[in-house]
């Protein structure tokens, strides 16, 4: 997207009422919807859901502003779940660490379909003695 272009549309944008800009959002999204030379971005599933809350209250006649602060509301707690979610990710990454460094330090052998430096390839089988005459 052309910088410049963004920037003078977010100056106009900025003059508009909550009711103007809804407006605006419809049209952007009739827009895309006959013209979008790609596809847009993709969303988690937190932002789905809050835009398709948020559609469901502007369908309900709810004022603007009502819709902007339960959609705020929904932001804050979404960023929550998104912080809850990335602290889960980094504990469990942590204790998979954590419990690979202790069972290799105590020579426990690694879990199957795994492989980790020397750990990988089995021990070659001893060298038998030659005979003695």
């Amino acid at each position: 997207m052309n910088p410049y272009v963004r920037d003078r549309i977010n100056r106009k944008l900025e003059t508009l009422s909550d009711e103007r800009l809804y407006q605006v959002l419809d049209y952007v999204e009739f827009l895309e919807s006959k013209y979008a030379e790609k596809p847009a971005a993709v969303t988690n599933v937190f932002q789905k859901f809050t835009d398709g809350v948020e559609d469901t209250l502007r369908a309900g006649g709810l004022a603007a502003s009502t819709v902007t602060e339960a959609v705020g509301f929904l932001n804050k707690a979404m960023g929550v779940l998104n912080n809850v979610a990335q602290t889960t990710k980094t504990v469990a990454t942590d204790v998979v660490s954590t419990a690979r460094t202790v069972a290799d330090q105590i020579g426990a052998p690694p879990p199957p379909g795994t492989t980790t430096g020397a750990a990988a390839a089995p021990p070659a089988p001893p060298t038998p003695a030659p005979p003695t005459s």
